[in-house]
């Protein structure tokens, strides 16, 4: 969240692999400015789900202490990515009747957008995202903006995200019992989308596939729209364990291989070169081929390629992909791993790197491919916004009993606790009775078609 005083915008990537916390400045021409970035290591967080609380509140405080020491500031809002497998998408469409001789107004609009917010879910469920994609006015499709423009009938289409309720409390809880509070929470593969793709990529057509450690995020551009998103259960730790069992070494050696001699290509790797492992006390050194660790690589990297082209035929898209395919995150290191995806795509396929934003930044690496999401969030957190009758079912920013510090501020955030639990009863009998009413009749005329 933009603090008024300093124009300061902050966000935090909980990877699998890595916790970044970054700080940029809002420019008055609506970009940002990378002030600073820092990482720790992730231990608490299994494809893209924590998994430990403390190992990641943790993580968390060591990353922003690093970046509140280095630029001599105070964070106090951040925004958090959200991926793993317990996200999905679908395509929802909606509509409403104009009243006759009235112009469609962005109430109109607003409306439909909400309409998708209040859908039927699974227990458990919640909306995280609901993101314009056209507009069909009577007969007139493919509208961006209708506002202003006369009818008797407005559809709206949007992708939907939707996250499990759980989970989003994880993430608020982690942030909260680190000190800080949640501004938002945005769609890991949106924010990579935006750290690392042009306008004229989004216009043409293009793919953005983010290989983290736990898993791969994938989203399709069309026209400057989202149409397709999806998280693929597999990453850059899944091939390390293919090593490992693979080569009979150890997790860290594994690591090792994959990042400096690893290849996504056996076929690209002479047959005659082998690195020597050293062993345990009391065994001898293990030699393993270039070529064989390569073909196991490969192996596993075909796997995740087959699931990105399933998801480019789902999508419909294919043959409207005019600039390709966009690899980043830490798996676009691997070498070769673009001349892989072009093989097996088809299409054309280049490394995203966030280079734009971080020309005046000291990174801890160089591997700048790695901080594509971390920026991403800064970019991105003011174009996915949740109303504010979504956002307080989401995020609860009050002092809870996890964070209070003295007796006092625990008992009344009991007290409180209790308070609010009796008015969301009261609440559930005199109003949702016709809520849910309201959305069975609703879920009727819905259209969804769900991604994963």
């Amino acid at each position: 969240m933009m603090n008024p005083e300093s124009k300061l915008i902050a966000a935090v990537d909980i990877g699998t692999t890595k916790v970044v916390a970054v700080v940029g400045r809002k420019l008055p021409d609506g970009g940002i400015e990378v002030l600073g970035i820092e990482k720790t290591p992730s231990t608490g967080v299994k494809r893209g789900v924590i998994s430990n609380i403390s190992e990641t509140v943790n993580a968390i405080r060591m990353a922003v202490s690093s970046l509140e020491s280095r630029l001599d500031i105070h964070i106090t809002d951040v925004y958090v990515g959200m991926t793993g497998y317990a996200m999905k998408s679908f395509s929802n469409r909606t509509y409403k009747f104009i009243e006759p001789n009235s112009e469609i107004s962005s109430f109109d609009v607003d409306q439909l957008r909400n309409d998708s917010y209040r859908i039927s879910l699974d227990p458990g469920e919640k909306v995280v995202h609901v993101i314009p994609q056209d507009y069909t006015v009577d007969n007139e499709s493919g509208e961006k903006n209708p506002v202003g423009m006369s009818g008797h009938r407005l559809e709206g289409f949007f992708h939907v995200v939707i996250g499990r309720m759980p989970i989003i409390k994880d993430i608020e809880k982690c942030i909260h019992r680190a000190g800080l509070n949640l501004a938002g929470i945005v769609l890991e593969s949106l924010a990579s989308s935006h750290g690392v793709l042009t306008d004229e990529e989004m216009e043409a057509g293009v793919v953005m596939i983010d290989i983290g450690g736990g898993t791969t995020d994938f989203a399709l551009f069309y026209d400057g729209i989202i149409r397709h998103t999806a998280v693929i259960p597999f990453g850059g730790n899944t091939v390390t364990n293919d090593i490992k069992e693979g080569c009979s070494v150890l997790h860290k050696q594994a690591e090792s291989l994959k990042k400096q001699f690893g290849s996504a290509i056996g076929s690209m790797t002479r047959e005659d070169m082998v690195v020597a492992i050293p062993g345990m006390p009391g065994w001898e050194a293990k030699e393993i081929s270039f070529q064989n660790l390569a073909y196991i690589i490969q192996a596993r990297m075909e796997e995740i390629i087959e699931y990105i082209a399933y998801h480019i035929e789902k999508s419909g898209y294919y043959d409207k992909l005019g600039a390709g395919i966009v690899i980043t995150g830490g798996g676009a290191l691997l070498k070769n791993i673009a001349h892989l995806v072009k093989l097996k795509t088809g299409l054309d396929v280049r490394i995203g790197q966030p280079d734009t934003y971080l020309s005046k930044v000291v990174l801890p690496d160089e591997d700048n491919a790695t901080y594509s999401t971390a920026i991403g969030l800064l970019l991105s957190s003011s174009l996915y916004t949740t109303p504010k009758f979504v956002e307080q079912k989401l995020f609860d920013t009050s002092v809870d009993e996890d964070r209070a510090e003295s007796p006092k501020q625990k008992r009344n955030a009991r007290t409180k606790s209790v308070k609010s639990k009796i008015s969301k009863e009261a609440g559930y009998i005199t109003g949702d009775l016709f809520g849910n009413l309201k959305k069975s009749i609703a879920g009727i005329f819905d259209e969804k078609d769900v991604e994963m």
